[in-house]
């Protein structure tokens, strides 16, 4: 299992570069993805539900309708955003390309 790493502000920033329409809202990567409807929706959450059980790192999320809006944080590393958070970000990106 990775272990999690706090990113430092500039790892932060970099992280963001390479992953599109993310941003740190109250502390957390945050991203909100729309499908065509609520079964497309439910199919990309279980997707990432799969992943992020493999990884043992669970989202923080929320889904109406056809979005489905997602939050990461490490809460074992005091709640901030680290390596895992990037590595699931970037998962769940491949995830909803595959999905749309």
């Amino acid at each position: 299992m990775t272990r999690a790493i706090v990113l430092s502000e500039e790892e932060l920033q970099a992280a963001l570069a390479e992953l599109p329409g993310w941003e740190v809202v109250n502390g957390k990567l945050h991203k909100t993805f729309r499908f065509a409807d609520f079964t497309a929706a439910f199919g990309f959450m279980t997707k990432v539900a799969i992943e992020a059980n493999t990884m043992n790192h669970h989202p923080e999320w929320c889904n109406v309708w056809n979005r489905v809006t997602i939050e990461l944080v490490t809460h074992a590393a005091g709640n901030r955003i680290s390596n895992l958070d990037v590595m699931l970000a970037k998962k769940i990106e491949s995830l909803a390309g595959e999905a749309r």
